[in-house]
């Protein structure tokens, strides 16, 4: 039996173990053992939790007893570059492993839901140009009068029927548990679509919708860092209330409306050619056209706004109240 095999069996039967325990358990060093699991986990076959000195492995949940995957190459090529589920005990698993697992889970057939969901996504396509997604028509449905030039996604946060998208998951993810590296995985795969609108709308100044609520590790501050942009900083502040309201708590677009309004504001006078505006979710949109509204007001701007989110809605007022 192939040292890979062995490892499958003993975690399958012991639920988890250690890399030196592995070691022991195949007669094999410790190096020996790290190469084998480090392909198994490339594979999605194994997952590991927990951080040095304590780190454990385990099957992968996709893994499922009976479960026969028959999928089309080119089904296979699509779900692996676009599907991702985080599993409630925090399992980040990616492609048609990821797939299976929430098949399984949701009681789904496998090979009907695989064809429905790469319609889906080719459904949601169109609504794709030069790989961004306009969100002003969104934006005219829901206000009687809109401040920004342009409004674009970088992704719809969820689709119908089968939930959060790759970057709906990763945002919703990095942004709660505050943890580094998960925003940094979502800052590395966001990167370069952000640099090209830069690029493509001859962008002179940047700002930062600020967040409202206090965390260790705030996503927008961590974004702005990573994102290393060489740009102009355009100065936003979020006013601090007695009692702190969140956008995502609101359901009434009036009430997000004065929310937007009163509490963030544009702490500067200077004049400005190009400015994006980037948030984390566009739900409304009350935030970006509020924040435009007050730099027109201030008549800070030589040329257009353009407005950039990392997901959005699809529908016209849908509140995102997770993220």
């Amino acid at each position: 039996m192939k040292t890979s095999e062995r490892i499958k069996q003993y975690l399958s039967k012991n639920q988890q173990a250690t890399g030196h325990e592995l070691a022991d358990y195949l007669g094999i060093t410790d190096r020996a053992v790290r190469k084998q699991l480090a392909a198994l986990l490339v594979k999605n076959l194994v997952v590991k939790k927990g951080r040095p000195p304590k780190v454990f492995y385990q099957l992968a949940a996709a893994i499922i007893p009976g479960v026969s995957v028959s999928l089309s190459p080119k089904q296979t090529e699509i779900i692996d570059a676009n599907y991702l589920i985080i599993t409630p005990s925090g399992e980040k698993m990616t492609g048609v492993p990821g797939f299976v697992y929430w098949c399984v889970k949701t009681n789904q057939p496998l090979e009907k839901t695989a064809r429905d969901y790469v319609s889906a996504l080719v459904k949601y396509q169109r609504y794709r140009r030069y790989g961004l997604i306009s969100g002003m028509s969104k934006l005219k449905e829901t206000f009687g009068r809109v401040y920004l030039d342009k409004l674009y996604y970088l992704d719809f946060y969820s689709l119908e029927r089968f939930g959060k998208t790759k970057l709906g998951q990763l945002l919703l993810y990095a942004k709660q548990s505050q943890d580094k590296k998960l925003i940094g995985e979502l800052v590395d795969g966001i990167k370069k679509q952000i640099k090209t609108v830069i690029a493509d709308n001859k962008i002179s100044s940047v700002g930062f919708i600020p967040p409202t609520v206090k965390r260790q590790v705030q996503l927008m501050k961590e974004l702005q860092k990573k994102l290393r942009l060489n740009l102009r900083p355009l100065a936003l502040t979020k006013i601090k209330t007695s009692v702190i309201v969140p956008q995502k708590t609101l359901t009434k677009l009036p009430d997000r409306i004065e929310n937007a309004r009163q509490t963030i504001i544009v702490d500067e006078r200077g004049k400005h050619n190009n400015i994006l505006l980037i948030d984390d979710a566009v739900g409304s949109g009350a935030t970006l056209n509020e924040t435009a509204a007050q730099i027109r007001a201030k008549k800070m701007i030589k040329g257009k706004i353009i407005g950039l989110a990392i997901t959005g809605s699809f529908k016209g007022f849908e509140v995102i109240s997770e993220v």
